[in-house]
């Protein structure tokens, strides 16, 4: 051990001077950088130290030296980031592309699709990447992930867990077979609903006043007449999907809201849901639940923990059933303008109409991506 310690120093200590003839040996200008001495401990002693080459030195210098500059720095132009190839793909995605094609684009989701299609109408089609920057909520970091999502499109093939939006657990293989479904949302002072088949066509959509919800003393027996009302006009469907609020229970000050939604829930579970339902085996409950916070998610309307009103992705999907060979939702011709004309524009009007139809096409949409 003595003599393998004295032979090694005594060739890393000659290195250092002999030149080109060393183990190791000075670089000149312009080569790799000098080396610094790294030692190693004796196994044997646990005194003596053994100098050796810095190898790690080494790496990490061939290493900053091929680094370059990060593209998503603010200081640096977008423009100078792409070759003209990929200037040229992105523009034309983002000169072209209509708001439903936009989403897809990571990001883009929601309004700031909406946002660019607003931006080259008014100002003309966008000649540089850096003038996209001027977009509406697209800061420079944010429109270099949108650049490379739209060089770098991903296919994701999420599977979702049914119990992840659907109460209670039921299998997978009933809704797939349901020919059509009732979405209900229930309000502060009026329920709504959306008749949706398999085929993604809406078959009937409103929504009705219910005078005594919120009133005076809150009676069951005026909550009843007016549950019992909606349910008179209400069509038949396999299943019967119920909003479910996130309004958590610790909430002091909404707790009269929550509630009156729970109140309203029980009613529908209770007079929806036939009677002998727990006495027949193997048969899948006909009303359920669906999350609000996940209809929310899937449409990106989440704010935190708080949901914004979805009227422009309705009003969107209204849109896109007349100008889109294969729009996400269908409107029957004949009562297209009739829709258009009952849905309320205003966002104090109309929010149960609009969840109402957007619960039931994220029930689709979720059911095709999920697994049993």
């Amino acid at each position: 051990m003595l003599l393998a310690r004295r032979f090694l120093s005594s060739v890393v200590q000659k290195s250092q001077y002999a030149g080109q003839s060393g183990l190791f040996h000075s670089p000149r200008l312009g080569c790799l950088p000098k080396l610094e001495p790294r030692y190693l401990q004796c196994t044997s002693c646990w005194q003596s130290r053994v100098p050796v080459a810095g190898f790690e030195t080494l790496n990490a210098s061939i290493t900053s030296t091929s680094t370059s500059e990060p593209c998503n720095e603010d200081n640096r132009s977008l423009d100078a980031c792409y070759t003209s190839d990929q200037k040229d793909t992105i523009l034309q995605k983002l000169n072209n592309a209509s708001p439903s094609e936009l989403a897809g684009v990571k990001l883009l989701r929601g309004r700031k699709s909406v946002n660019i299609v607003e931006y080259r109408t008014k100002n003309g089609p966008f000649k540089t990447l850096e003038s996209v920057v001027n977009v509406p909520l697209l800061k420079h970091k944010s429109a270099v992930t949108v650049f490379d999502s739209i060089l770098n499109p991903v296919k994701r093939n999420m599977r979702i867990q049914l119990a992840k939006f659907i109460r209670p657990e039921v299998n997978r293989s009933w809704l797939m077979e349901a020919n059509a479904i009732v979405s209900i949302v229930c309000g502060t002072n009026k329920i709504a609903w959306a008749h949706v088949d398999r085929e993604m066509m809406v078959l009937d959509w409103q929504e009705m006043e219910c005078p005594h919800f919120f009133k005076g003393a809150y009676l069951a027996s005026a909550y009843l007449n007016d549950v019992s009302a909606v349910l008179k006009v209400l069509p038949s469907a396999d299943f019967y999907i119920i909003e479910k609020s996130s309004i958590s229970v610790q909430s002091i000050t909404l707790f009269p809201v929550m509630a009156h939604m729970r109140t309203v829930e029980a009613m529908l579970f209770s007079l929806l849901e036939p009677r002998n339902f727990l006495l027949e085996p193997n048969t899948p409950p006909k009303v359920l639940n669906m999350m609000r916070s996940g209809v929310g998610r899937h449409f990106e309307l989440m704010v935190g923990d708080s949901r914004v009103s979805g009227a422009q992705t309705v009003r969107q999907l209204m849109s896109d059933s007349v100008t889109k060979e294969l729009p996400r939702i269908n409107f029957p011709q004949n009562l297209l303008m009739k829709y258009m004309n009952a849905f309320q524009m205003s966002k104090s009007k109309g929010d149960e109409l609009c969840n109402a139809l957007l619960q039931a096409v994220a029930f689709y949409e979720l059911l095709s991506k999920s697994s049993a």
